[in-house]
């Protein structure tokens, strides 16, 4: 690791990211698979850069019973009426009881790490 990206996570004041950008790139190198590369990648950046999707855009670009990785948090605003698996760092109350209500789940990057290391399947949301 360069003493940048070092410099980088190391002023992380959220501790678990620190420790999700290591692991993201660990699988990445262990599993050659680019997504979780580009996903701690965006996680190196400020936090004010991390993205914060609504409900409506989900509904936009997912299909039906599709995984969509979002590397910030989700948010309720607008309506969702497709059934997903969402994958993000933070989920807002209401963003988790409406995705949940149709039978959608609501996972962490780090769950999802576990479940899919070789990153098929998944579509990133910024």
């Amino acid at each position: 690791m360069s003493k940048k990206t070092y410099v980088k996570i190391v002023r992380k004041t959220n501790p678990r990211i620190p420790k999700l950008i290591e692991n993201l790139k660990q699988v990445s190198r262990d599993n050659d698979v680019l997504i979780w590369k580009d996903v701690a990648s965006r996680l190196e950046k400020p936090r004010q850069n991390y993205a914060e999707v609504n409900l409506s855009k989900i509904n936009r670009y997912a299909n039906e019973n599709e995984t969509v990785l979002i590397p910030g948090k989700v948010l309720g605003s607008g309506a969702i009426a497709k059934a997903a698996n969402v994958v993000a760092l933070g989920f807002s109350a209401t963003a988790r009881e409406k995705i949940t209500d149709l039978g959608g789940k609501c996972l962490t990057i780090e769950q999802i790490l576990e479940e899919n290391p070789k990153g098929s399947g998944i579509r990133i949301l910024q």
